[in-house]
């Protein structure tokens, strides 16, 4: 049993941003801290005061977090990047919207005595004295302090203040992890008021010493405690008047916090073997209860239910099975054919995760390389006339304007170039397609062939699998490849517009080249060739593609769970120290590939991808969850000469003078499943809708009573609604008793001291 948190974080947009460059604009970004720890940075937009960004994360951490905090930076190619303001979203404020904060909230200044890090060790007792109780204070260490100084590190020293007398350490030079073992004492008046105020600080030699946070405590608290000892979590000092909000601009968030106590596997078995009863039965069967769902599924979170329903059946190896009941039930009560598919039902929403979780790679390599090279050319590319932008050409001294068809040819020939291209990747990819992918696919097509068998819907099988493939898959990573990992920054304005018209001629090669996607947008006419031919090489492609059998099936998946999975891989730069001084410093780029049993580098790489460091700290985090061995403290620095760079200890085998930070990870499609969270989830879910059922149970349950002579299939339904809504009490029972839910027995007295 383990309580577990999440975080879904969108950050959407900013607005009315300060110019920061000699320009009048910023080159704006984001960078996402939780409890000061850097693990998000999104793509830079360039040249705007306000930014679009859309970009979506899924956050693991530990339930004990604070805060999650999101500074706007200003990149600059030749200075350090510029701060423009941050806003803060405290634990408890999360909390407090259950559906989520939504909305615009404006950005306040970032003042450096707020932007502190890092823990103290202190030992607080209460002693007696033949002239009356002392409170002594002894400070032993500090981890993780914010470095002030150009050298990456901190002098720090720390002062204690209490009942007007003020006494302080010794300093620490070049370290974020000092250690003292110094002690304090003062005199302890019964019933006074005061408060016992320990601060560190950066000691600078000609400068305004740095504030690092402090720790503010009760000393009423100790008289009965007598010792406390502990790590205390810094604080900023909030005394400061901040600059009027608004001023600085607004940034547009949409951030949810999920707190799940995950109980053991024993108790989702019931709910897990009922519901995939249910997929085994399909529409053939007696069971109902996946129509219920979705029936009772709102449209705001049927993303999500898609999502956990179909890495629950994932795990059980029900995955194609789920979609086919659910393409069974779309084709069911559809009854044109050009509106198949087209709708947000739980089938759509289930097979774009579908394809997201086991396809991931396979569209890197299939749009990999196109996608670079759309960026590499940077031409330009526009084949509406009513935005053509006339632009000069020839050589210095020669210059003409260039004509308005010259620009239209010249586009319409990069276009077909990149479209040709991608199409015959496509086509070449029968094979690296997944088996799974593929065998999923192949009961779409049959069951819409079933469906739709005259003359007159040949292609509608066709169109069917381009739904998904083209316009749901491809199109999207086409237009936004920041988002499905395929560039790691946004394209600019000239290379978004070139994705956007390669997109739509993807989408209309997926339609089938339908006279109602040609007349929507008649200046694309210049790219009907390409299309034609294209939409012959992907009803071949299609055809292949789908020509597996089941032994061809289990076969590919024989051969593929052979093989370590894949985690992340990527370029990285090593650093390399020969001696002392800048000039006596190396970097070397190796490209490195993490699975679940190594980390292995070579000089080139196998394949495009590029990682940045939190993403691969994310990953290392991941593969070391259940390491036995891992360590709970490391040394942030190395052992040069006699001492650790980090805490200055002079003994090699000291333990690490910092925590292993183990648990906040991003989650990412290739995530091994956690089949006992998406149990959690999905019942997080029904019970949310539990009213829901019950009325559905009473309504199938009068029927049934109403009826001289029982109908099956509403009996069966109401049967397997009766076991659902048991099993939904049974873990409702289990959550009550389990002791993540049980308020503990004594007070945290440490926690209760700091205020």
């Amino acid at each position: 049993m383990a309580k577990r948190s999440s975080l879904s974080i969108r950050i959407v947009e900013g607005k009315n941003l300060p110019a920061k460059d000699i320009s009048g604009s910023s080159d704006p970004y984001c960078i996402v801290k939780v409890d000061n720890e850097p693990i998000i940075r999104t793509a830079t937009v360039w040249k705007t005061l306000c930014p679009f960004w859309g970009e979506e994360y899924q956050v693991h951490l530990p339930p004990t977090f604070h805060a999650v905090a999101f500074y706007v930076m200003d990149e600059d190619a030749l200075s350090r990047d510029d701060v423009i303001g941050k806003v803060c979203l405290t634990r408890d404020t999360l909390a407090a919207h259950p559906k989520g904060f939504s909305g615009w909230a404006h950005l306040t200044e970032v003042d450096p005595d707020e932007e502190v890090q890092g823990e103290i060790h202190l030992r607080l007792e209460v002693v007696a004295r033949p002239r009356g109780r002392r409170l002594r204070c002894s400070v032993l260490e500090a981890r993780d302090l914010a470095p002030k100084d150009r050298n990456g590190a901190s002098d720090p020293f720390v002062r204690v203040r209490y009942n007007g007398r003020t006494q302080e350490t010794s300093i620490v030079k070049k370290s974020c992890y000092p250690r003292w073992n110094e002690t304090f004492e003062f005199e302890l008046e019964e019933g006074t008021a005061e408060a016992l105020c320990v601060e560190a600080w950066d000691w600078d030699l000609v400068s305004r010493n740095d504030f690092l946070g402090k720790v503010v405590f009760n000393v009423q608290s100790l008289w009965a405690a007598q010792q406390e000892e502990g790590w205390f979590r810094l604080q900023p000092d909030q005394s400061k008047i901040r600059r009027g909000e608004g001023s600085l601009g607004s940034l547009q968030l949409e951030v949810r916090l999920r707190d799940e106590t995950v109980l053991p596997s024993g108790c989702y078995q019931p709910l897990v073997q009922l519901l995939c009863r249910e997929v085994k039965l399909g529409t053939q069967g007696p069971g109902q209860l996946i129509p219920l769902i979705e029936e009772t599924t709102s449209t705001e979170c049927r993303q999500d239910v898609a999502t956990n329903l179909l890495k629950l059946f994932l795990g059980q190896g029900l995955a194609k099975d789920f979609l086919d009941l659910l393409f069974q039930l779309e084709l069911g009560r559809t009854s044109e054919a050009n509106t198949l598919f087209r709708s947000n039902s739980l089938a759509s929403k289930s097979m774009e995760s579908f394809l997201k979780v086991a396809g991931m790679r396979y569209l890197h390599g299939v749009l990999g390389p196109i996608i670079d090279r759309v960026f590499e050319e940077k031409k330009y590319v526009e084949l509406d006339p009513s935005k053509v932008e006339v632009k000069d050409v020839g050589c210095s001294g020669l210059h003409r304007p260039q004509t308005e068809a010259e620009v239209l040819e010249q586009s319409a020939q990069t276009l077909r170039s990149h479209l040709g291209a991608l199409l015959s990747s496509l086509s070449r990819s029968v094979r690296a397609c997944p088996a799974v992918v593929r065998a999923t696919f192949r009961q779409l097509f049959r069951r819409v062939r079933e469906r739709f068998p005259s003359a007159q819907h040949e292609n509608v099988p066709f169109i069917a699998v381009t739904s998904f493939l083209c316009l749901r898959f491809f199109s999207p990573a086409i237009m936004a490849p920041k988002l499905f990992h395929l560039r790691e920054r946004h394209a600019d304005a000239r290379t978004s517009r070139t994705l956007l018209l390669l997109a739509k001629a993807v989408q209309n090669v997926g339609n089938m080249d339908t006279p109602a996607s040609r007349a929507k947008e008649a200046w694309m006419e210049p790219l009907q060739p390409t299309v034609r031919q294209g939409v012959a090489q992907l009803k071949d492609f299609i055809t292949k593609l789908v020509d597996i059998e089941e032994k061809e099936e289990l076969d590919l998946q024989r051969a593929l769970s052979l093989q370590v999975p894949l985690v992340k891989e990527g370029p990285l730069f090593i650093h390399r120290t020969k001696g002392k001084g800048p000039l006596m410093s190396s970097f070397k780029k190796l490209h490195f590939s993490l699975t679940t049993e190594a980390l292995s580098f070579a000089k080139t790489p196998n394949s495009k991808c590029v990682n940045e460091l939190n993403q691969w700290l994310s990953a290392l985090r991941k593969v070391s969850i259940s390491n036995p061995g891992l360590l709970g403290s490391y040394h942030p620095g190395i052992f040069r000469g006699d001492k650790w760079s980090c805490c200055h200890q002079k003994d090699k085998s000291d333990l690490g003078c910092d925590k292993t930070r183990s648990r906040v990870t991003l989650q990412e499609w290739n995530d091994p499943l956690d089949h006992d969270l998406e149990a959690q989830l999905i019942y997080q879910h029904l019970l949310g809708v539990e009213a829901a059922l019950r009325e559905k149970h009473r309504e199938l349950s009068a029927g049934t009573e109403a009826g001289s002579v029982p109908t099956g299939p509403g009996e069966a339904a109401e049967d397997a609604l009766a076991q659902l809504l048991r099993v939904l009490r049974d873990l409702q029972e289990a959550h009550r008793s389990s002791p993540a839910n049980s308020p503990p027995s004594e007070p945290n007295r440490l926690l209760a001291l700091q205020t």
